[in-house]
């Protein structure tokens, strides 16, 4: 059987369609953790090089195979095209900064001394694993992640330019302390394939509502062996990653279509809207029309 493709999420299609056509897109982890969920599938960005900049909690990153658990303060950088699959803690929080890979070719020329060429890797820098010479360093991370989102939700003029100066500058930061990046977390190639194949499933019949017992199948394991799999390479049951799927289609459909709650719920594979409004409130703190409205509110606050 032939694979699935790996998912590519382009975050000014899906997330925030102001942002389309953008060389730039920045978000706090939290806002995006709210809509995506906090765990994240296995995915790519074509085009696009992508940083998180965990500031506060713990994270579990997949990264082209290979695994890092850590607490932050860290990043992960993730190159265009790499697959990279995440889960943080419900108290994440941090900076995700998008970047268009044209704007970024010019840091990557041997001569700047800061990659040895435009096919970098991707890298997990934890900050307790610097030295006391690197301290400036993150400190004027910091400083320029401030700068950036203040840039980047303001409308003061050559907010461009700013926007790209600033975006390089972090970049300059990220490759000086990429040195230091982390040493992967042993994990068995064959439980990374399983956990894919397992998300890639999960892509392909989350609105069919699947027993776990009909994934375990399909993919050929048991389901307590799918269950630990899930676990020690996500940190998550099974069961979690199938409801987080709907969670974030959900999410998706109450900000980008005009469908009512009870038309989302049949969209999703719900049979009793009852039950799919208490399956959102226990998942989301909040019922489907609260989070709706809510949500449209900062979406108006955000474009004054």
């Amino acid at each position: 059987m032939a694979r699935a493709p790996i998912p590519n999420i382009d975050i000014g299609q899906v997330y925030d369609l102001r942002y389309s056509d953008s060389e730039v897109h920045y978000e706090e982890l939290g806002k995006l953790a709210d809509f995506f969920g906090r765990n994240m599938p296995v995915h790519r960005h074509d085009r696009f090089f992508q940083v998180h900049y965990v500031k506060s909690g713990s994270v579990r990153v997949y990264l082209d195979e290979q695994l890092y658990h850590r607490q932050g303060p860290l990043f992960f950088l993730t190159p265009p095209t790499i697959p990279h699959a995440f889960v943080t803690e419900n108290d994440a929080d941090g900076h995700v900064l998008t970047v268009r890979q044209q704007l970024l070719w010019p840091l990557l020329a041997p001569e700047q001394g800061l990659a040895a060429g435009p096919d970098i890797g991707p890298v997990c820098v934890a900050f307790d694993q610097l030295d006391e010479t690197s301290a400036g360093e993150v400190a004027r991370l910091d400083d320029l992640f401030d700068l950036l989102r203040e840039e980047f939700r303001g409308e003061r003029p050559g907010r461009e330019l700013a926007l790209a100066d600033l975006v390089r500058l972090i970049f300059v930061s990220l490759l000086r302390l990429s040195a230091r990046s982390l040493k992967a977390q042993p994990m068995r190639r064959e439980d990374l394939r399983l956990f894919q194949r397992f998300n890639q499933l999960i892509e392909q019949h989350y609105p069919e509502h699947w027993p776990l017992a009909a994934y375990a199948e399909r993919i050929g394991v048991t389901e307590a062996r799918l269950n630990d799999i899930c676990r020690r390479v996500a940190g998550l049951p099974s069961k979690r990653l199938v409801h987080e799927r709907l969670m974030q289609e959900a999410r998706r459909l109450l900000l980008f279509s005009g469908s009512s709650v009870n038309e989302i719920c049949y969209q999703l594979g719900f049979k009793d809207p009852a039950y799919f409004s208490r399956f959102f409130a226990r998942n989301a703190g909040m019922a489907p029309g609260e989070y709706r409205q809510r949500r449209a509110g900062d979406k108006e606050e955000a474009w004054r």
